[in-house]
């Protein structure tokens, strides 16, 4: 019998294989969502989609920390109670800095996103922007926590507890910054989180902060008494706990409860202070009224003060204002002569409508 070529019997033999394969293909049965998840693999989208109910969409900008080579300041973008971007809009420049921080930021911004928290290591040579960026990363997420809070408890909600941190106020002495837990419309709660330190304020701090705590409790408002000899601290004190209520309203507590206003036809308007921008002639701080979705309101509750500064300010405000409630957004014109306010007015302006939610 005449044999096989060695060639023809390859070929037979590989298409024996391959139509093999598309057979056992052929009989795998499909794999559901389910029995993905129970062998460890990622759901499909829009079954991932489906995951933590009550959580806050959109992005969320922290508090600026104050480091010793400049301000850090984070942004998170959540999805469904989870961090899925994170990044710093503000972070120290010049010099060294820059080098460090386009090591660092990249890193952190990864380290968030996987941690999901702020509790998060430092980086290698990047101490104080890494201790500046898990600061201001906290205030980020305490601030989706509290807006989380409202959305579950609509109605019923107004007893949940939830945690607000105020904007830093910088003294002469250091800086003042306060965090208040609010249930059911009221300061359950308030703490200086940041505070002047070394030599005779630590002192001061020991003996005022304690006070000031318990005042901003029982008041349940800023409209609280400085405590003698601690001038400059109560002053930065109630400007941070300001800040906080500010903030709480947003996520569904009592506006009445704080002092704010709002009667019963204004269950829609909130007022929110955005964080403080740093330029080159002193800080800007912004703080918006938003009714149903709408700025009603802005005005600069900080600008840069003295000599030219004074003229600047009172020329350009009114009308930084004035676009910031006919644009409805940050996105506004700067006005001429006024290039590093009308800066700093635009980046509080946006922390203001990111807390907001717009």
């Amino acid at each position: 019998m005449r044999k096989s070529h060695p060639v023809r019997r390859a070929v037979l033999a590989g298409a024996a294989t391959v139509s093999g394969i598309v057979l056992l293909l052929s009989l795998k049965p499909a794999t559901d969502p389910g029995a993905a998840q129970a062998a460890g693999g990622q759901l499909p989208p829009a079954a991932a989609g489906q995951a933590p109910q009550g959580g806050v969409n959109g992005a969320v900008t922290g508090d600026a920390a104050q480091t010793q080579y400049g301000p850090v300041q984070v942004r998170v973008t959540m999805a469904n109670a989870k961090i899925t971007k994170a990044e710093a809009v503000r972070t120290p420049q010049g010099g060294r800095s820059d080098q460090i921080t386009a090591s660092a930021v990249p890193r952190l911004n990864q380290a968030a996103v996987a941690a999901q928290s702020a509790d998060i290591d430092a980086v290698s040579g990047a101490t104080y922007t890494s201790l500046g960026y898990k600061k201001s990363l906290q205030s980020a997420l305490d601030k989706a926590k509290a807006a989380a809070g409202a959305a579950q408890g609509g109605g019923a909600g107004a007893g949940t507890a939830r945690t607000v941190t105020g904007d830093v106020a910088q003294t002469q002495y250091g800086p003042v910054q306060v965090r208040i837990t609010v249930a059911g419309g009221k300061i359950t709660k308030a703490e200086a989180v940041q505070a002047p330190k070394g030599g005779r304020s630590d002192q001061i701090t020991s003996a005022s902060v304690p006070r000031l705590n318990q005042a901003a409790v029982a008041a349940g408002t800023a409209q609280i008494d400085s405590v003698s000899g601690a001038t400059y601290t109560s002053a930065g004190y109630k400007k941070s706990l300001q800040s906080a209520l500010d903030k709480a309203p947003a996520g569904g507590g009592s506006s009445q409860a704080f002092g704010a206003g709002g009667g019963g036809g204004q269950a829609g308007t909130r007022t929110v202070t955005g964080s403080v921008a740093q330029t080159q002639y002193g800080p800007v701080q912004v703080r918006v009224t938003v009714t149903d979705g709408k700025i009603t309101k802005a005005e600069a509750v900080q600008a840069p003060k003295g000599g030219r500064s004074d003229q600047i300010t009172s020329a350009s405000v009114p009308r930084l204002n004035q676009a910031a409630v006919a644009a409805g957004t940050a996105q506004i014109d700067s006005v001429s002569g006024a290039t590093y306010t009308s800066a700093g007015y635009k980046k509080s302006l946006q922390s203001a409508l990111d807390q907001a939610g717009g």
